[in-house]
This record gives structure tokens, C-alpha cells and sequence, in this order.
């Protein structure tokens, strides 16, 4: 295996993928979107049509609100969690180094560990509710009432470009 193909499989070589969701008001808009951007070049593979009769939300990775919030206050709580034991450790060992009393000390790295926890995960469900469980709301509220939506989802260049070709063929949106 080349050194190339090697950084290409990993993190460092990949190159990162943007997403363009469109919301269409009925199944025959979506579709003739999809075919014009297919005959445009864009590869199926990089377009997903949700809706009624086609992929639904959890397919393609749009996720409840509720769900977006509970993993980020896991993440954001484990990391608040070892936050918040190093400081309390560190404050305990600086400011009580000479009495050497061990209760006090694993008294102020449980608190520490505890508030950090919290507040971490105060904070995840509050960016999670607000950040991106908001966009996702909205989209599966548009799904609610019937519409559709089309995903474009690779490159910058390919994403522009399938948003470009939809913005020169369409006409503004009733809503």
C-alpha cells in the first residue's frame, strides 16, 4: 500500500463532505429536482429523496431532536466528568499539599467530578436542543406536512454546483 493511498483511508487524507437539504412541496417537484440534477452529473449516489414513499428520516441519519440532545450531554458530561476530576485535583494538591489528609482530598475530586458532569451535560442538552435539534425539528416538520426533501450530500464543488443548477431552474418558494 502507497503512503497516498494510505493518508486517503485515513483522517488526515479524507476530505470532508457538506450536506445541501432542499424542501419541495409535493412528490412530483422532488422528483423532477432529482432528474435534473442526476442529468447534470450528480451521482445518485450523493442525492437522497425523503419523504412518503421514499427514505425516511432515521435512513439517512436525520435523528429525533430528543436524540441529538441525549448525545451530547454524554459526550459534553463524560468530558465535563474528567474536567472537572483534573482540576479538582490539581486545586486540592496545590492548595492542601503539606497536611496530606486523603478525605479531603477524594471529598473535593468526587464534588469536582460531579459538578463537571453536570454542568457538561447542562451544556450538551442545551447546544443540542437549541443547535442542531432546532434545524433538525424543522425539517421533520416540513416532513410532517407532506413535503419532501432532497439531500445532496460530497464535496464543496459538487454540493455548489447541484445547488446552483436547482437555483437557475426553480422559482421562489411559496413558503
Amino acid at each position: 500500500m502507497t503512503i497516498a493511498r494510505l493518508l486517503r483511508k485515513t483522517a488526515i487524507g479524507r476530505r470532508p463532505t457538506c450536506l445541501a437539504i432542499v424542501v419541495f412541496p409535493d412528490e412530483a417537484a422532488v422528483f423532477q429536482a432529482y432528474r435534473l440534477l442526476h442529468y447534470h452529473g450528480i451521482s445518485p449516489e450523493n442525492l437522497a429523496i425523503v419523504g412518503q414513499g421514499y427514505s425516511s428520516p432515521e435512513r439517512v441519519g436525520l435523528m429525533q431532536p430528543m436524540q441529538i440532545a441525549t448525545r451530547k450531554a454524554t459526550t459534553l458530561g463524560g468530558a465535563g466528568l474528567l474536567i472537572g476530576v483534573c482540576v479538582s485535583v490539581v486545586l486540592a494538591l496545590f492548595y492542601e499539599l503539606s497536611t496530606q489528609e486523603l478525605t479531603w482530598l477524594a471529598s473535593m475530586v468526587g464534588v469536582g467530578a460531579i459538578v463537571g458532569s453536570l454542568t457538561g451535560a447542562l451544556v450538551g442538552v442545551v447546544s443540542g436542543l437549541l443547535g442542531e435539534g432546532t434545524t433538525v425539528s424543522i425539517y421533520r416538520h416540513h416532513l410532517r406536512q407532506g413535503r419532501y426533501l432532497l439531500m445532496m450530500e460530497g464535496s464543496e464543488k459538487l454540493v455548489r454546483w447541484g445547488q446552483e443548477v436547482l437555483s437557475y431552474y426553480s422559482a421562489p418558494s411559496p413558503h
